[in-house]
């Protein structure tokens, strides 16, 4: 008998929909309080969750729901290259 195992899910900062954790793209504070972001997923500290969408992407900093979640203050050369990033990722991210 194969033991079904549970599939980690996350909630979008943008739509706030829940989806399965690899379908999305994490956003990570790092220890040393610098904003990255991180496409294995697997980058050490606090991570923030977006849909491959730049909707999401621009709800999420609009509404000041990246910075909440990340609890620092994120400033505007950090935001571009986020947001930079984050639409390369969406060109080559794959939907599962």
């Amino acid at each position: 008998m194969a033991k079904i195992r549970k599939v980690p899910e996350r909630t979008c900062l943008g739509c706030h929909e829940v989806k399965p954790k690899k379908t999305l793209i994490r956003i990570v504070r790092t220890p040393e309080n610098v904003v990255i972001v991180d496409p294995t997923g697997k980058a050490n500290g606090r991570g923030a969750y977006i849909c491959p969408r730049s909707e999401c992407l621009s709800a999420a900093i609009k509404s000041k729901r990246l910075t909440r979640a990340l609890g620092v203050d994120i400033n505007p050369e950090d935001l571009e290259r986020i947001k930079n990033d984050v639409k390369a990722l969406i060109g080559n991210f794959k939907l599962k």
